[in-house]
């Protein structure tokens, strides 16, 4: 495994483990994790409750809309075994990934999460972090891509968003999650009821170290937010597995949390309590060297972009 040379976690973040090791206070942190981005989301508009149950019940009269369950019959591949890691509390949900909930609330999440990261974000916080995301891709990639695969797509957001930056390509998602999937299916459904001309997005209910897909079927994979909730040996799989599933010259592109941002370094230890016990595996993912694991998987030394006051964008191209 490549692991950077980065020191061990400073020791406001050693006493967070410390305080997160004792279940009660986990818990604690993860209702007060919680509540806050609530708050967070319905200060900007985002009536988070509201749009939730919108969602549940596709706006009739019903808790949770039997649809809902005939859909996960459908798309989830019963055969699927969970790796271990995956199958734990993820972002204050004790099934983590593997719930109704989890799923229903990524899209306001997200909003009130991503609000911050410029000053005069707020709720367009979410669209402007994947338009800079876009941009730098754009900048990059000489050759549009014709086929994209979106790794860890979770509810669609990314998937969307890269369609719209690149239409002419066709999309996958890729996701663990069937709850995710459904979701995401459905709002595919949604935007294609409004406008037919885009292609439609294929979903697959798979471990995105181990997709099933094609070798060499993508000239772009993409992971937007997936790196951070990975441990190490995780990571490493899914480097090797996206570079099996590139064409000649085709390219990486990764954007996710940045451990040099000084907004990491500098973050009060009640907030990094708060964040940390929601996310299990961001010691590891702050302690690994993606550039020299992405060299090591088979690709060209990548390019870093900085592409939020707190996110980076590294692209790296196949190598011969």
């Amino acid at each position: 495994m490549t692991v950077a040379t980065n020191p061990a976690p400073r020791l406001a973040s050693q006493l967070v483990n410390g305080i997160l090791a004792v279940k009660p206070l986990a818990n604690l942190a993860k209702h007060q994790a919680r509540s806050m981005m609530i708050k967070r989301a319905e200060s900007i508009g985002v009536y988070w409750r509201q749009e939730v149950q919108a969602l549940r019940s596709r706006q009739s009269e019903q808790a949770l809309d039997p649809a809902w369950e005939t859909e996960l019959a459908q798309l989830q591949q019963a055969d699927l075994t969970y790796p271990r890691y995956y199958v734990t509390s993820f972002h204050a949900y004790e099934q983590g990934n593997l719930s109704w909930e989890a799923a229903m609330e990524v899209e306001v999440a997200a909003h009130a999460v991503h609000a911050r990261i410029w000053p005069d974000g707020g709720a367009q916080g979410d669209a402007m972090l994947r338009q800079s995301f876009h941009t730098a891709l754009q900048q990059e990639i000489a050759t549009l891509p014709q086929d994209i695969l979106d790794l860890g797509c979770s509810v669609g957001m990314s998937t969307f968003a890269l369609q719209a930056a690149f239409p002419q390509a066709q999309l996958t998602g890729v996701d663990l999650s069937p709850y995710f999937l459904t979701v995401a299916q459905y709002r595919d459904r949604q935007r294609q009821a409004q406008s037919a001309i885009q292609p439609a997005i294929k979903w697959l209910h798979a471990a995105a170290e181990s997709t099933g897909l094609p070798d060499q079927s993508f000239d772009l994979v993409s992971a937007h937010l997936l790196f951070h909730e990975l441990p190490q040996f995780a990571a490493q799989s899914i480097l090797q597995e996206a570079r099996r599933l590139l064409r000649p010259g085709g390219h990486l592109a990764i954007m996710d949390m940045n451990p040099g941002s000084e907004i990491y370094a500098k973050m009060p230890p009640y907030i990094l309590t708060l964040l940390k016990s929601t996310e299990p595996y961001l010691d590891q993912y702050f302690r690994l060297d993606l550039e020299q694991a992405i060299y090591a998987a088979g690709f060209a030394q990548p390019t870093v972009i900085c592409n939020s006051p707190r996110h980076r964008t590294v692209i790296a191209q196949t190598r011969e």
